[in-house]
């Protein structure tokens, strides 16, 4: 009697012990519903961060290129680019202005670029032609530039 008891117990327990085939559907279902939703909005707050990020380099680069100015009493030139920052272009070169060279790159991976003169009557002009690498653009694919 008190074996048969025991191996009631043990089936009535081997019952239970793990999740249907059905249970892990659903939950794989819910899941990936999920996922479809939130996917898009994680993939626009990336794309909207780095356009911030583009922004806020281009500042700082900006601000470089004003020590770069306040050191040898002219701005790098078009053919200098913003490599002045980081290579030594004369005697009174006090630099790097920019701890890395990586730094001159936008978050897309590519250089940011840099006239001598800028645009609207400005010194110089730092700029980055955003995700499309093309002209123009909007959103994450605008042109971000410090004039």
């Amino acid at each position: 009697m008190v074996v048969k008891a025991k191996r009631d117990r043990a089936d009535a327990r081997s019952g239970e012990a793990g999740f249907s085939l059905v249970e892990l559907l659903v939950v794989l279902a819910i899941i990936g519903m999920i996922a479809t939703m939130v996917t898009p909005q994680v993939l626009g707050y990336l794309g909207r961060a780095k356009g911030e990020t583009a922004r806020i380099q281009v500042k700082n680069i900006a601000q470089a290129v004003e020590l770069y100015y306040l050191d040898l009493g002219t701005y790098p030139t078009s053919q200098q680019g913003l490599q002045a920052l980081v290579q030594p272009t004369g005697p009174a070169w006090r630099g790097p202005y920019v701890r890395d060279s990586r730094g001159l790159n936008d978050p897309w991976g590519q250089p940011y670029l840099y006239r001598a003169p800028g645009t609207g009557g400005k010194p110089y002009e730092v700029y980055s032609l955003g995700s499309d690498t093309k002209p123009g653009g909007s959103d994450d694919a605008a042109d971000v530039t410090s004039n």
